[in-house]
C-alpha cells in the first residue's frame, strides 16, 4: 500500500537537535523503507500502545498510521525518544 507522509509540528523541534547529515539519512530511509513496510514494523507497548517505531541507526522514528497517511510524531535519539 502506498502511504503519504505527514509530520507533526513538534518534529521540527526534534530535528534541530540532530546533525544535518543524520537528518538527510533519516529522511532517505523514511522515503525508501518506511513507506514500503510501515504495516510490518513493531507496535509499541504500554503508554505508547497504538504507535509504531522505525529504526534508523541510533535514531527512532515514532509514527502512527491513519487511513492512508503515516503521521510521524517524533524523531529522536534512542536514549531520549521514550521519555
Amino acid at each position: 500500500m502506498a502511504y503519504k507522509i505527514a509530520f507533526k509540528k513538534s518534529v521540527a523541534k526534534d530535528l534541530k537537535k540532530i546533525d544535518p547529515p543524520e537528518i538527510e539519512k533519516i529522511f532517505h530511509k523514511i522515503e525508501s523503507d518506511l513507506i514500503a513496510k510501515a504495516d510490518s514494523l513493531p507496535e509499541l507497548q504500554g503508554k505508547f500502545s497504538g504507535l509504531r517505531k522505525f529504526r534508523v541507526g541510533n535514531y527512532r522514528v515514532i509514527f502512527t498510521i491513519i487511513d492512508e497517511t503515516i503521521l510521524i510524531l517524533r524523531i529522536q535519539h534512542r536514549k531520549d525518544v521514550y521519555r
